[in-house]
């Protein structure tokens, strides 16, 4: 079979501060355990809960129930008398161990009611045989109960003894029909691992004894389940989830149809995009999400796990922030920035997750089970999207399956390639020029498309689609929301780290302008994106030029007061590829690129000295005299020399050589690197040609 019972196993929790009674006096135990005895019974089960473990959680209340009856007798009785009543040690002894037990049964209660409706049926026995041990517990507690060392009324004594007694004689149960329910789940799941269609009929019986009756609660029971994953340690345990989870979103397709995402995604989605929602440095320099696992690599630069480690594999060697060659490959935990981002997620109340996981765990085993229903997930939807050429979709069921394909193309490489080979792409293609008439379904096409590229065979896909290209410059030009103008770009983006694209990308003039267009007005995360894919694009020679024409130098100038390291190494890329042409493009620059030397970051005074450095070496004496006219710029190189990086200090280096040059009415270029001959008197003053 798909899944074995006994691979769910109860999660492992970490015990609450309210297990530690020993701050409570003797009377405030008892008001506790009052107060946690109502909180149990109060507790409210779902339907499925109820029908699933109905005997053993209804039995356990209702003995905790008669529990707190006992309880109320104890302090009415300490009250009544408060000088007279002395109540034994023993008494307080066995009431905290009482304490801890009722805690688990709350807990197991809250468990089991609030999370995963499959999860419990699949670990119905384990959860059973809990109630039992809890129960056992109380029997065992109730047994070293002082009761005749108290004086209680006839009627709880009895009472006690009466709760006693269906401790001790309390059997686990799990019912025929619970048993029947969880071997139909194993059987669907072993035959979509066969590669067998569930019958519909067969899969709405499931769902229905399961109180999941819409697209919503299959959305919870999806959430449920992967909280359920991350909180697992067994690999097996994880892996039988996802399968789950598999079962969970094919059903939500076909027996309820694709839909569009609940308000709290939407919510979600929209802090993270915004720029006043997330925090700059805690966005990954590459997805431009917030980053669930920070990672240092060679350069010194965090970026998000997943987004360097595709780059990397993608056959990338260098920095994407910096554009230097990483020394090594090795990734390094930022656990300092990952503690803070989740400490600012729980203030701003956003879920602290890894993605979505799906076929695979750990980039290991791919449970087949879970495959093949992505599979039948994906053929069913983009089987939905073609029959729309001879029966029209409404435009809400045409959004939501190409939302659900959004959704499946963000999770793993397996769901990338499954809807790829289904012919999905163009189908996708078609919907990037709905604007203004449905902005939404613009987006989760673009969005779909942005996802699907981060495979790299999905990258050739979508160059080779007619319209692609077109269609993703349309939504950058003239999308309707920012978010899928954003996309466009990081769609871009993702295309143009294959070298052999960027030639292609860059005579799309459109393309370009739009780039380019989105860089100067777009909010900060569109700039982003927009800024990301034009230093892809210039790293070709043929592109550049290109970028040039199409006002990117003009831009990186414009942008460098608000995002000076993006600006200023977008200029350095510009102008060390793109020529004379490039360099008299970026000579209305020159004095914001001093403007950086002064006071940007570490990284920004590296790039605009090495950017200054190809422009007067290139442009000659008008280029550096434009330089040598910013005031007290000698100053700020030494500066740069003494406290720089240290490529910024060779940079630096060769800067003040090349001014020193000027100043003494030599033409020519310098070679980069501190000289062996000539020591620079920093007492020395650069003069000026009158």
């Amino acid at each position: 079979m798909a899944i074995s019972p006994e691979t769910f196993t109860t999660r492992k929790r970490r015990p609450g501060a309210s297990f530690n009674t020993s701050k409570l006096n003797d009377f405030n135990l008892l008001f506790s355990l009052l107060q946690l005895t109502d909180q149990i019974c109060s507790l409210n089960l779902n339907n499925a809960a109820n029908f699933l473990l109905n005997r053993a959680s209804c039995s356990t209340i209702r003995k905790t129930q008669l529990l707190g009856v006992v309880f109320e007798d104890l302090i009415w009785c300490s009250n009544a008398n408060p000088d007279s009543v002395v109540f034994p040690h023993s008494l307080f002894l066995c009431l905290e161990e009482m304490y801890i037990v009722l805690h688990k049964i709350k807990t197991l209660i809250e468990d089991f009611s609030n999370g995963s409706k499959f999860n419990l049926l699949m670990q119905i026995e384990t959860v059973a045989d809990t109630f039992h041990r809890l129960t056992a517990e109380l029997s065992t507690l109730l047994d070293v109960f002082p009761l005749q060392e108290l004086n209680l009324t006839d009627d709880v004594r009895d009472l006690v003894i009466l709760i006693r007694k269906q401790c001790s004689e309390s059997r686990p149960f799990i019912g025929t029909e619970q048993i029947n329910l969880r071997y139909d789940v194993v059987s669907v799941l072993d035959r979509i691992k066969n590669e067998i269609v569930p019958d519909q009929a067969h899969l709405s019986s499931i769902f229905e004894k399961l109180e999941i009756r819409d697209a919503s609660s299959c959305r919870a029971e999806i959430e449920n389940l992967e909280e359920e994953i991350h909180n697992r340690s067994e690999e097996q345990a994880k892996t039988d989830l996802v399968a789950l989870i598999g079962l969970v979103r094919f059903a939500k397709c076909v027996l309820f149809g694709a839909s569009t995402p609940s308000t709290r995604s939407v919510t979600l989605r929209r802090n993270q995009s915004s720029e006043f929602a997330v925090p700059s440095d805690y966005r990954c320099p590459i997805s431009l999400e917030l980053m669930r696992d920070p990672v240092v690599v060679a350069t010194g630069q965090t970026y998000d796990r997943g987004s360097i480690k595709l780059w990397m594999d993608s056959g990338h060697n260098t920095c994407p922030k910096t554009g230097q060659t990483l020394s090594h490959t090795d990734l390094i935990p930022n656990r300092a920035l990952r503690n803070m981002i989740a400490t600012w997620c729980r203030e701003q109340k956003i879920p602290f997750e890894a993605e979505t996981i799906t076929g695979k765990l750990n980039g290991g085993v791919t449970n087949k089970a879970a495959l093949e229903a992505t599979r039948m997930t994906v053929s069913f939807l983009v089987n939905k999207l073609k029959s729309n050429d001879n029966v029209p979709l409404s435009v809400e069921d045409t959004n939501g399956a190409v939302y659900e394909l959004r959704v499946l193309a963000k999770t793993d490489s397996d769901s990338r390639a499954c809807i790829a080979e289904v012919g999905a792409i163009p189908l996708l293609v078609r919907f990037l020029d709905v604007g203004m008439e449905n902005p939404s379904l613009q987006v989760n096409a673009v969005t779909t498309i942005l996802n699907l590229s981060i495979l790299e065979a999905n990258k050739t896909r979508i160059m080779e689609t007619d319209g692609a290209l077109n269609g993703v410059a349309e939504v950058l030009l003239s999308g309707a929301t920012w978010e899928a103008k954003a996309n466009a770009a990081a769609t871009v983006f993702s295309l143009s780290s294959v070298p052999a694209h960027r030639k292609r990308l860059g005579r799309k003039t459109r393309l370009v302008s739009g780039l380019v267009g989105l860089a100067r007005n777009g909010p900060e995360g569109a700039r982003r994106d927009a800024l990301a894919a034009i230093l892809n694009l210039a790293a070709d020679r043929e592109t550049v030029a290109r970028l040039v024409e199409g006002g990117a130098v003009d831009m990186a100038a414009e942008v460098m007061a608000a995002m000076p390291e993006e600006g200023v190494t977008i200029l350095e890329a510009v102008v060390k590829r793109g020529g004379l042409m490039a360099v008299a493009a970026a000579y209305a620059g020159i004095k914001r690129l001093g403007a950086v030397l002064r006071e940007g970051s570490e990284r920004a005074r590296e790039s605009a000295a090495a950017t200054l450095v190809t422009m007067c070496r290139k442009g000659g004496s008008e280029v550096v005299a434009e330089l040598a006219a910013i005031p007290s710029v000698e100053r700020v190189i030494w500066e740069l020399m003494a406290v720089g990086s240290v490529r910024g200090r060779r940079k630096a280096a060769t800067l003040l050589r090349i001014l020193r040059r000027w100043a003494a009415g030599l033409d020519g270029g310098e070679s980069e690197g501190f000289s062996t001959t000539t020591v620079v008197d920093p007492t020395s003053t650069i003069s000026l040609p009158q």
